[in-house]
């Protein structure tokens, strides 16, 4: 990206039945500093007010924002949703914004500056703030970093897959927080649509698979996103009804059949894998188990 460049931003919000809180996600991005974006409302099948109110900010805003949805008002879930913006995106960027979170005025314009001074990066991943106040004002937000050893720099493939969880143990990026080129976002075929229903909870780690497996991405210690926590949410329910680890071993199962089907190896990455899946293999099941070749043989190497 060219010193002087102004890209335009498309800001990606897909959403489903959040009439309460999409006004405030959609307010701020028209506080942004930098000016140079469009925001594309996906409808998910909303059946509350949600799809009015973004109908309304698309025609008291048409060159700017734009409302779109599946055809026939369905559900797609949220990957598709995303997809479904992300095809139809002008920008050279694309920004995700979920439907209940919140940016602060400045995250644009100090995103964009970083691709500025790093233009062989394909991603920013930045801190978040975990939003407890917008609700309950005896608790307090907390920021927190992205897990990587150090902060404001670019890494590599495949430090983060191994720095980062779901593999390492280092704190993942919240999408909100997350910006790309769509270039990038094509060359690795966007975001999974089979992460649907209860898979949802893992659809931006598929991504993140992709992405820390093939691209270079910048960590940064900047804080502009407002992630909201509250109750009912779909990370919280899937804990609450056990189902946690039925949709990790879907996650890990996918990534184990990537690796293979693209050829990667990365020792590390598979050893960490195959760590992983240990609890949901029995050693002498190895050379009988449906796992790609390069992670049975890690697998074995670990047992």
């Amino acid at each position: 990206m060219a010193a002087d460049e102004k890209p335009l931003v498309s800001v990606i919000t897909a959403f489903f039945n959040e009439e309460r809180l999409l006004s405030e996600s959609i307010e701020s991005v028209l506080a942004q500093t930098y000016p140079h974006w469009e925001l594309w409302l996906i409808d998910d099948g909303s059946s509350d007010g949600s799809t009015r109110i973004a109908r309304d900010y698309a025609a008291r805003f048409p060159e700017r924002i734009f409302y779109t949805e599946h055809e026939n008002h369905q559900n797609h879930g949220l990957s598709a949703s995303r997809n479904h913006g992300i095809r139809q995106a002008r920008g050279k960027l694309i920004a995700l914004l979920d439907a209940d979170d919140v940016w602060l005025p400045v995250k644009l314009e100090k995103q964009v500056e970083i691709f500025r001074k790093h233009p062989d990066i394909a991603m920013i991943c930045e801190a978040s703030t975990y939003w407890y106040t917008w609700e309950d004002g005896n608790n307090e937000d907390e920021t927190i970093r992205v897990g990587t050893p150090a902060q404001d720099r670019a890494y590599a493939p495949p430090q983060l897959s191994v720095a980062l969880y779901p593999l390492g143990k280092g704190d993942a990026p919240v999408p909100s927080g997350m910006i790309m080129t769509k270039e990038s976002l094509v060359r690795n075929r966007l975001f999974e649509d089979s992460y649907r229903g209860i898979y949802q909870m893992y659809e931006d780690q598929a991504l993140l698979c992709k992405m820390y497996l093939n691209e270079k991405i910048y960590i940064s210690s900047d804080s502009n996103n407002l992630y909201r926590q509250r109750v009912g949410s779909l990370v919280q329910s899937i804990h609450q009804d056990g189902k946690y680890h039925k949709v990790r071993r879907y996650f890990l199962e996918w990534q184990a059949r990537y690796i293979e089907e693209h050829q990667l190896n990365f020792p590390e990455v598979n050893k960490l894998l195959a760590v992983a899946l240990m609890p949901y293999t029995h050693p002498l099941l190895h050379r009988f188990y449906s796992l790609p070749r390069l992670i049975r043989s890690a697998l074995r190497r670990t047992s």
